[in-house]
């Protein structure tokens, strides 16, 4: 049967409540007027790239798309065409064809087209290669691209590799080497080179903002490929001709836009030293179009214009006469991943679309059901922090992005059931595990500062919207709560007995009802100079499985990347005996990284987790929010334990990746229910939009930095 073993749910961070589209304008635009909407509307729409007119009379060939249109729709001009990533398709992450027609856009998937692949995967940055010739033969067009669809040989190293589709025949091969990781394809003027930004020769080593990639370039046709770096420390390649190379470089504080001429060597900057100038679109050897912002703002900061990340065009030959296109149009939103149209005489673009909201109006936030790569298992994107399912599967419940209100959503409807008078004061919830008791505890009070007094309550009788809330712990920072299957104890996390370093061990309250109160007893589970957090009951009670970072060396730093102290694995204690502990899941072989928030499957026979078992997907600084945001460190993940044989758990070798993004999936949860069980109306969502209220919603297509809230503050909670 579908979905036997229940539903996965999971929240994504960095993503942004309003969808993004494609736009463009023409160079020198003198109003809003000017700017043009490129797609049908549809869904989530980015990264975009023209198609040129020889190869769209190719794939207009295709039998799918053979009715649609002719090649005299191209010579004539009344059809053009786009390749782009959407996210209509199962909510993946892939490449689609935009026809565009005078009077209106269809949209196609590449995959169905021709059927290429089928599996759960992301797709990026398509560009079309070939179309040169050698000799009398002509070269077909190509379709270069990303996929993560082969999985990486070691654990931390990005999935992404490129392969090419042949336009004529529709022959796919890959060609990123064997053991290599390559992102941000693109290929020369003539069709013959492709560049990409590979992790060839030094890997991924946990970098949040700058990867550090080199980049090399190879033949389009293979064999032989002559791959060879040309440029050292440097993303984002666009070719100017086929010697030059632009790219974005970060040095020191600001990102610039670098010229490189592989011929001779030389490479000189063409953005200002005093700006943030990134994701480069080359229109030819000497002029480019870029994404700058011109002064860095903080999270809390009401921006202004220069604070927005607009297109700017600049000139190799004069840096400080730019040419700007977005402040124009709509100076109060942020502007993404230009490219070229028509020789540069329009540029392209993707922002959100939030024009279409007033001031004040509402977000609709959709519940979507995903591609699961596990036949036997649903899953879906909750538009809220932590989800978490009561154990009938009946309720559903998370908080909202700002960490300020709990909602549930049951048979009566979705609705908020707690909240605070400001964010930054709710999370984690849960549910305790009687469902008779219909209680939900969640952790109040700051979520990122262990310093801080951080309590555990009780919101009993959720059901009646009574709203009132219970205390169990009395100081210290403490979180994730748990309670036993049958609902009598809590386990969790807490700075108590920590010490100036806030160390973080598990507890378990002995009586969930009170807490440390009254006659509350609080027993020490684990003990050490370490950080254990993240911790669930399993569900036959034997078992807590939690994170860690009990087995970092000695030796290592005190943080990953300047943030929180990395090194996490999953490991299981057991319930009534603290010394039988196993580890279940490491991240690198050196340990270093991330595997946190496991989850047992209802069966106790799987664990999910959100980790960096696959590294990136994508150029980070391309993303929306990302100036403001943590780090893209997880997609979920599922690995099969033993529940009868702690001994067969220990390490365990084979994972199974569950989602593929360019955002970070995070907080996954799991149900006994499928997602279109009729007794779990929580699934109604799945169909049903909701909305909460967005006072900050610019009606000029911006937002502030408020609109994605919690999700921007730079720490990381464990």
């Amino acid at each position: 049967m579908a979905e036997e073993r229940g539903s996965i749910a999971f929240f994504a961070t960095y993503k942004p409540p309003m969808q993004l589209d494609i736009f463009s304008c023409p160079v020198s635009p003198t109003s809003r007027h000017d700017e043009l909407h490129m797609t049908d509307g549809l869904s989530y729409n980015y990264n975009c790239q023209v198609i040129p007119p020889e190869a769209l009379k190719t794939i207009i060939k295709r039998p799918k798309l053979a009715s649609e249109a002719s090649e005299a729709d191209v010579d004539s001009g009344r059809l053009s065409g786009l390749v782009f990533v959407s996210e209509r398709d199962m909510n993946l992450e892939t490449l689609h064809i935009a026809l565009r027609f005078t009077d209106k856009v269809k949209i196609f998937s590449f995959a169905d087209v021709y059927g290429t692949f089928s599996d759960v995967r992301m797709e990026d940055s398509g560009c079309i290669a070939g179309g040169y010739k050698v000799g009398n033969r002509t070269i077909d067009h190509s379709l270069v691209y990303v996929t993560t669809k082969d999985p990486a040989k070691d654990r931390r190293q990005p999935w992404t590799v490129v392969y090419k589709t042949n336009l004529k025949t529709g022959k796919t091969e890959r060609l990123t080497p064997a053991g290599v990781s390559d992102l941000s394809p693109s290929v020369s003027p003539s069709g013959r080179k492709v560049a990409v930004a590979s992790f060839q020769g030094k890997g991924w080593n946990g970098e949040i903002e700058d990867l550090q990639t080199d980049i090399f370039v190879m033949n389009v046709e293979k064999p032989p490929l002559e791959r060879k770096g040309v440029i050292r420390n440097g993303g984002w390649p666009t070719w100017g001709s086929d010697n030059v190379i632009f790219f974005h470089r970060k040095v020191g504080k600001y990102w610039g836009v670098f010229r490189a001429d592989i011929s001779s060597g030389e490479t000189v900057r063409v953005t200002p030293d005093e700006i943030d100038a990134i994701t480069p679109a080359a229109i030819n050897a000497t002029k480019v179009a870029v994404a700058t912002i011109r002064k860095k703002s903080s999270f809390s900061d009401v921006r202004e214009v220069k604070q927005y990340r607009h297109i700017e065009i600049f000139y190799s030959t004069s840096p400080q006469q730019p040419i700007q296109i977005t402040q124009i149009t709509r100076p109060k939103a942020d502007h993404f991943n230009p490219f070229v149209i028509d020789g540069g005489k329009r540029i392209g673009y993707h922002r959100c679309k939030s024009d279409l909201l007033k001031h004040g109006d509402d977000i609709q936030r959709n519940f979507h059901k995903l591609h699961s790569p596990h036949p036997d298992v649903g899953l879906f994107r909750v538009s809220g922090v932590f989800p978490t399912f009561s154990k009938d599967g009946s309720k559903l419940a998370f908080v909202d992005n700002e960490f300020k209100a709990v909602w549930v959503a049951d048979s009566q409807g979705l609705r908020i059931v707690f909240e605070r008078k400001g964010p930054d004061n709710i999370f984690s919830p849960v549910w305790n595990q009687d469902p008779q008791k219909d209680i939900l505890y969640v952790c109040m009070g700051p979520s990122f500062n262990a310093g801080k007094t951080l309590e555990i309550c009780a919101i009993p009788n959720v059901s009646s919207g009574q709203r009132q809330r219970r205390k169990l712990t009395t100081g210290f920072n403490n979180a994730f709560p748990s309670t036993s299957p049958d609902g009598k104890r809590l386990v969790f996390r807490s700075t108590r007995d920590g010490g100036e370093n806030k160390h973080k061990n598990l507890y378990i309250m002995e009586d969930a009802e009170v807490g440390e109160y009254g006659n509350g007893k609080i027993t020490r589970l684990t003990n050490g100079p370490w950080t254990d957090t993240h911790c669930q009951w399993s569900p036959t009670g034997d078992w807590i499985v939690f994170s860690s970072t009990r087995d970092k060396p000695k030796d290592a730093p005190e943080t990953d990347n300047y943030l929180d102290p990395g090194y996490f694995a999953v490991f299981l204690v057991k319930a009534n005996d603290p010394s039988v502990v196993v580890r279940v899941i490491k991240s690198g072989d050196d340990l270093a990284g991330h595997v946190n928030h496991p989850f047992f499957s209802p069966d106790g026979k799987s664990i999910s987790v959100t980790a960096d078992l696959a590294a990136v997907s994508i150029d980070p600084i391309s993303l929306p929010l990302f100036l403001h945001s943590v780090r893209p460190y997880g997609d979920v993940f599922t690995v099969n334990i033993d529940p009868d044989d702690i001994n067969k758990n220990k390490d365990v070798k084979k994972f199974i990746r569950i989602t593929h993004s360019r955002y970070e999936n995070s907080t996954p949860t799991w149900t006994k229910f499928a997602t279109e069980d009729p007794n779990a109306t929580w699934n109604l969502l799945l169909k049903d939009p909701y909305t909460p209220s967005c006072p900050y919603a610019y009606p000029d297509g911006g937002e502030s930095w408020h609109m994605t809230g919690h999700l921007c503050i730079p720490k990381r909670c464990c």
